[in-house]
């Protein structure tokens, strides 16, 4: 009546709607309901265009996703009049005021949408209802990745997206465009990953508390780059294996040469290992890598093993020849190469090697060099030098122990055999 037309202009408390509400008639509808209430499920397309992929994270084992979220769907209850039939677009303060589906994002840990200048949030209305609801996203979501190829491996994560409250009978997610609703930038790229496909699926999920969901899948492949790591972990860890091989060239006799070398490289190869585990996560099986870097330390290992071997066997070796020729006052007659064993010397057995007991024979060197002239022990250095530039090359191929000449062939041998097979096989 015009009395109550007239009370409702005088109501200061009452506000007056605006245009748009106006237009799109807002008040007269309760937009707390689905389009369609109590009938068939309304149906709700969606298309994604993936942006970028920020990260991918081993250790948290989760990526992040720059995207684009677009929703299709029709809503009578917004349908307008409209002579050149054009759309309305609208920012999301209208977001609060109707009806838009309740999307969200399956194993997600954090997620935000953008509000750089304003929300980044666009709705557009068609005169016949149909609707468009786009948001600009970013979201962090688990990715189940399985190490045991790695680096040498492949993953495949996906984003899920599903309706929170309603289920099957009251929304039906759908792709868009089917396959060629997902799009992504042409120029997404990442450091350690090359991005092999993208592809959009969907399926159903069950709760058995409130039941079926449709449930829609963005499905990519990664696999990672090989380089990197064969910079950082595989060729170092070639080079410290060959390192521990060049002991078997070394004269059996030179103790602390081959034992510093053999320690210098089991503590680099330890030192390899642990800034590869540093940077992975802590799971509880053995990935390619561990397989590589254990053989490879392995090998390091049985170098500094084969010396102690051949050191015992050695030493074990000359007492057997010092008790044969030891004579009934305990005085032994030792070479040039068995001098070496003891005090680490070079002696030419022209010079200073006598039969003599070897405990007092250092002090009778050193008495003798105190009394000799300085001619005479020039001349003495000299014939020295001489003798062992000419016999140091002899002396190091005569002296090698049979397992040391054994050793040269196999562990090269079997570290290119292993080679070969750890490659062909993972790669």
């Amino acid at each position: 009546s015009k009395r109550e037309i007239k009370m409702r202009k005088l109501d200061s408390t009452k506000v007056r709607p605006l245009k748009y509400e106006q237009l799109l008639h807002i008040e007269d509808h309760d937009f707390a309901l689905r389009p369609g209430f109590g009938g068939s499920p309304i149906p709700v397309g969606i298309d994604v265009q993936v942006e970028s992929i920020d990260s991918i994270s081993e250790v948290d084992m989760d990526f992040t996703m720059t995207l684009y979220l677009r929703h299709y769907w029709k809503d009578e209850r917004l349908s307008f009049r409209s002579n050149k039939n054009k759309s309305m677009t609208f920012d999301g303060r209208l977001i609060k005021k109707i009806w838009v589906p309740d999307v969200f994002f399956v194993h997600s840990k954090r997620s935000f949408i953008h509000d750089t200048t304003v929300e980044n949030v666009m709705l557009r209305v068609y005169p016949d209802g149909n609707v468009l609801f786009s948001l600009r996203i970013t979201v962090s979501a688990m990715c189940f990745m399985d190490f045991s190829r790695f680096p040498l491996d492949t993953q495949n994560c996906s984003l899920e997206l599903e309706s929170y409250a309603y289920n099957e009978d009251d929304l039906m997610l759908y792709w868009k465009h089917g396959n060629k609703s997902l799009s992504t930038d042409e120029h997404i790229s990442l450091s350690q990953f090359f991005i092999e496909e993208f592809s959009a699926s969907s399926g159903l999920a069950f709760y058995s508390s409130t039941g079926w969901y449709n449930r829609l899948f963005i499905n990519f492949a990664l696999r990672r780059h090989i380089f990197f790591f064969v910079l950082q972990s595989y060729f170092p860890a070639m080079l410290m294996v060959m390192l521990s091989w060049v002991s078997f060239w070394i004269d059996r006799r030179a103790v602390p040469a081959r034992v510093s070398l053999g320690i210098t490289t089991v503590l680099t190869m330890s030192t390899i290992m642990t800034g590869v585990s540093a940077s992975m996560p802590q799971v509880s099986y053995i990935k390619a890598v561990d397989v590589y870097l254990w053989i490879s330390f392995l090998f390091v290992f049985l170098s500094v093993i084969e010396y102690a071997a051949v050191n015992y066997l050695t030493t074990a070796e000359e007492r057997k020849q010092l008790k044969k020729k030891g004579k009934a006052s305990g005085m032994y007659s030792i070479d040039a190469v068995q001098a070496m064993a003891f005090d680490g010397c070079f002696h030419d057995t022209d010079v200073d090697m006598d039969l003599t007991p070897f405990p007092d024979r250092c002090e009778e060197n050193e008495a003798r060099t105190r009394a000799a002239s300085v001619s005479n022990l020039d001349t003495t250095r000299i014939k020295r030098k001489r003798s062992l530039k000419g016999n140091v090359g002899r002396i190091i191929l005569q002296n090698n122990h049979a397992i040391d000449t054994y050793s040269r062939i196999i562990f090269p041998s079997v570290y290119i055999v292993f080679n070969f097979f750890y490659w062909g096989l993972y790669l």
